[in-house]
């Protein structure tokens, strides 16, 4: 088994390696080092004082939460705690697993719900969040019901591997998770999202002509382009492409369409469609699939030293502590990476629109209505950022279009 979970993560660790630097792009702009405009040049000084003060306490209750997860996680893997409470579960072996990812869950996040409602509460204050507490409520129950079901799933592929196959497990389970990686973000756009807004097409007029202009002129081919309900939540804007191949979607915040000038959408459009051109989401899809081969290939190597084998559903909470560590550290590689494909995206949109006005302006609008600090304490940029900062990305369109 040691062999085989080497071999694992080994292959996991070269091909993520592999798809890193071959597909994403590590010198998306020309030229060297940027220089950046003052952020009083850009916003007013009432505006990043709020900003400031607002990004400060969000933060550190962010902060917070990760810190309590981890160590309620850890608490509850890598002591007795979990397991006794688990091995007194009852039912057959896969309900028992179901309920032990159930009871880590939630336990979690009822120890994180306090600093989630502080969170919520600054965000209602400060007027980012125009949800009522009932459907924020809602929304909580509904994403920790959609975390119990993705980590049952893979916890019980997981068992199944090593109850089936006692000594060859990592190699089909690393294999099946990897697939269930890719197979949860095709599915992700019809399950998943609709569960928290509702989608509406962009109705036909200048707009939407508009935008399939630009589609075809990135050779982009886009079926539809689709509006979210995101008022219902927020008053922030924002745009994202989901999904691949079949599933993929354009979405766009309706607070978006109502506060910006059709230039500023359509640049925010040519973003988005920068994604889908270079087939981002596929791309995030590959290196998280590799991801999970690391993943299992490090089980084994643990479970062959310090258990024998991974066949009880006791050893769920080890199995989503190490899950849970294993993400809190993975983070700054995935922000690291995901600014360079967003600064692609930037550079994208700005060749396609030629449009440095309302690049420019848009950066500023998403900045003051989500009251992000246009200048992060570095530490927290690298780890947590997952884009460039927009002090940044207003000098790289400067560069881009040579003005």
């Amino acid at each position: 088994m040691t062999r085989l979970s080497w071999l694992v993560l080994t292959v996991g660790a070269v091909a993520f390696v592999v798809v890193a630097w071959l597909l994403i792009p590590w010198h998306p702009y020309p030229g060297g080092p940027l220089r950046l405009p003052a952020a009083d040049s850009v916003f007013t000084q009432a505006q990043i004082d709020r900003a400031t003060a607002y990004s400060h306490v969000a933060r550190w209750i962010g902060r917070s939460a990760l810190v309590v997860s981890v160590v309620v996680a850890c608490v509850l893997g890598f002591t007795r705690v979990g397991r006794w409470v688990t091995s007194r579960l009852p039912g057959p072996w896969p309900v028992r697993a179901v309920l032990a990812v159930l009871v880590v869950v939630v336990v979690g996040r009822l120890f994180t719900l306090p600093l989630e409602i502080a969170f919520q509460r600054e965000e209602r204050i400060y007027g980012l969040s125009s949800q009522p507490w009932s459907l924020w409520l809602r929304d909580q129950g509904v994403s920790t019901g959609i975390s119990v079901v993705a980590a049952s799933l893979a916890v019980l592929a997981l068992l199944a591997c090593t109850r089936r196959w006692r000594r060859s497990w990592p190699l089909v389970a690393g294999v099946l998770l990897a697939v269930l990686v890719v197979l949860g973000s095709f599915v992700y756009p019809v399950l998943v999202e609709p569960l928290f807004n509702h989608f509406t097409s962009l109705p036909d007029g200048p707009l939407r002509t508009q935008v399939m202009a630009l589609a075809q002129k990135e050779g982009v081919h886009v079926d539809d382009v689709l509006v979210a309900d995101a008022s219902r939540r927020t008053t922030t804007l924002n745009a994202y492409v989901t999904g691949f191949g079949s599933t993929r979607r354009v979405v766009l915040y309706d607070t978006l369409l109502d506060s910006t000038s059709r230039r500023e959408v359509l640049s925010v459009v040519a973003h988005e469609l920068g994604h889908a051109k270079h087939n981002d989401v596929a791309i995030g899809t590959g290196l998280g699939a590799a991801g999970a081969l690391v993943a299992v290939g490090l089980l084994g190597l643990i479970a062959g030293r310090r258990y024998d084998g991974l066949t009880d559903p006791a050893a769920v909470p080890l199995l989503l502590a190490l899950f849970v560590l294993g993400s809190a550290l993975a983070t700054p590689v995935e922000n690291v990476l995901s600014r360079q494909i967003e600064t692609r995206a930037d550079v994208a949109s700005l060749v396609t629109t030629r449009d440095l006005d309302a690049f420019v302006d848009v950066q500023r609008q998403l900045d003051v209505r989500s009251l992000t600090d246009p200048t992060p304490p570095a530490f927290s940029q690298w780890w947590f950022g997952s884009h460039p900062t927009s002090l940044q990305r207003i000098a790289i369109a400067h560069r881009v279009l040579g003005k």
